[in-house]
């Protein structure tokens, strides 16, 4: 193993596993999963270096060298073939994929009849349904090394399962004042996509022209004084049930203008991935963010072009409706 002062930032677990028991393998396979690691080739698995993922795969490879098996755990850096920037997005859809399992398990738990008419074994089975989704919500959170996407629509849509819950209806946002709302930071999680461009365009459209944006790792950040966050965990402006945050943004701030419900759709079907509103404009516009953000890293540049593709869209759908 390498030296603990390496700057490599992945750790590789590689191992061999005799054929038998095959109960062995399996086993081997779900802690695996359950630590976030990802697989690279067979018997090859990735986890980004720190102490606590040192020790996940330390104990792993004992449990698999006490069962008979072998395994080496290095540090590493990509440099041919797959490279570092190319395993980070694994890790992403990974992570995404766990993300819209719960976000369709909370659809289905939503669709069911509520409110205080419903059979109260009916409603505690819902109970018991959320609070089995919060769970698994946060085990996922907890291996979610890089801020995947999908983490934002399968919390709104938690969140206002859970509010269901608590008061046997749909719970109401309180409207923001937009005089309230200029001369602040709003903060969101790098790597900004559809959802945030868009929210952070249509707060320097509405909210304050001057707007100051700052963009942060995914996990443990402390807002500072005079910050509002969008678009991320705890965040004044995020998700709320079936709405992504550009949605959430257009209600609390009290928006009529027509122009921007299409482009709402527009966003809540690229971020949310369920078609609900299909609009014949969506793939379009999917392709042409996804291929900016493949083509700018950097989330200032991001903003800057993707805000030009939603001064053209708000054009588009205003003189198209006038």
């Amino acid at each position: 193993m390498a030296a603990h002062d390496s700057d490599a930032p992945w750790l590789v677990l590689i191992h061999q596993i005799p054929p038998k028991p095959a109960y062995f393998r399996v086993k081997v396979w779900r802690r695996l999963q359950a630590l976030g690691a990802v697989a690279i080739k067979n018997s090859v698995y990735v986890l980004p270096r720190s102490d606590q993922t040192r020790e996940d795969f330390e104990w792993v490879l004992r449990e698999i060298v006490r069962d008979g098996g072998e395994a080496s755990l290095c540090e590493a850096s990509f440099v041919d073939g797959l490279r570092d920037d190319q395993i980070e997005p694994l890790f992403n859809a990974a992570r995404d994929a766990d993300y819209g399992q719960i976000a369709e398990e909370a659809r289905r738990v939503g669709a069911l009849p509520h409110g205080p008419e419903i059979p109260e074994d009916q409603r505690a089975q819902g109970e018991a349904d959320v609070a089995r989704l919060s769970r698994r919500l946060a085990d996922v959170i907890a291996i979610d090394f890089f801020g995947a996407p999908g983490r934002e629509a399968a919390e709104g849509l938690l969140a206002g399962l859970e509010t269901r819950m608590r008061s046997r209806g749909e719970g109401v946002a309180s409207r923001q004042r937009v005089e309230d709302l200029r001369g602040r930071t709003w903060v969101t999680r790098k790597g900004i996509h559809v959802d945030r461009i868009a929210s952070a365009w249509l707060i320097r459209r509405v909210v304050d022209p001057d707007a100051r944006f700052k963009f942060v790792p995914a996990k443990g950040y402390r807002p500072e004084r005079g910050e509002l966050r969008f678009d991320m965990f705890e965040a004044e402006f995020t998700h709320e049930g079936d709405c992504c945050t550009f949605e959430v943004l257009v209600s609390r701030l009290g928006l009529d203008d027509r122009a921007l419900v299409p482009i709402a759709e527009i966003v809540h079907d690229i971020d949310l991935k369920d078609s609900k509103f299909d609009r014949p404009e969506t793939a379009g516009i999917d392709r042409l963010i996804a291929g900016m953000a493949m083509g700018h890293r950097d989330d200032e540049s991001r903003l800057e072009r993707g805000s030009a593709v939603f001064d053209d869209l708000y054009e588009y759908f205003s003189r198209k409706r006038a």
